[in-house]
């Protein structure tokens, strides 16, 4: 599997955008297009359809070396034998997550201010993701932050970090100038019309900025 210190382009299957039939052959191109790391998001399903969602695809990133985190569900996570999972600000207590999905599981977190930035990073978190920078439809009662605090964030927190929200390949560039050094992308990858094309330009431009 590929180590957290390695991967810079965090996709997300996120069911919002991708119908259940559709799952593994979106996964392959995500796959294929260089994603470094998965998330599976499915808001408003049960756990037993994650479940059964996250044992087709992860055959897929397993093979490619492709950690695979489950959203929300802990115990999803266990059974499956997936790799992480990830949590927001107002979800389980990261030694509450451990405790449930195993000791060994990646533990990501979502932030929103350098104050929950840094309050993430000494807890027992393995990642922090960070936003939304801009305006999402994936998340469209949230503010934006903005990038104006990116160079201070990763002064202060050493863990990995994932800047999240409204970053397509439009913006990338201004992300990364601001000093992001690691992005997540949703929107913009799932309702591209050559994913795997996209995913390629995404990594092109991390790698360039690195």
């Amino acid at each position: 599997m590929k180590r957290l210190e390695d991967i810079r382009l965090y996709g997300i299957l996120d069911l919002g955008y991708v119908r259940p039939s559709e799952i593994v052959h979106v996964t392959a191109s995500l796959v294929e297009g260089g994603i470094d790391i998965l998330q599976l998001r499915a808001k408003g399903f049960i756990p037993d359809d994650v479940k059964w969602f996250a044992q087709d695809i992860h055959p897929v990133t397993s093979a490619a070396g492709v950690p695979l985190i489950i959203n929300d569900f802990p115990g999803v996570a266990a059974d499956i034998g997936a790799e992480g999972v990830h949590v927001g600000q107002g979800d389980a207590k990261v030694n509450d997550v451990r405790r449930l999905a195993g000791y060994r599981m990646v533990v990501g977190k979502s932030t929103h201010t350098l104050e929950e930035a840094v309050a993430a990073a000494e807890e027992d978190t393995d990642y922090l993701g960070f936003g939304p920078l801009f305006a999402t439809a994936t998340k469209p009662e949230a503010a934006p932050v903005g990038t104006q605090d990116l160079r201070k964030l990763h002064e202060l927190v050493k863990k990995p970090i994932f800047c999240i929200g409204g970053i397509k390949l439009e913006n990338l560039a201004s992300v990364i100038d601001a000093g992001a050094q690691r992005v997540v992308i949703v929107s913009g990858i799932l309702q591209a019309d050559d994913i795997e094309g996209y995913c390629r330009q995404v990594k092109k431009m991390l790698d360039a900025g690195r």
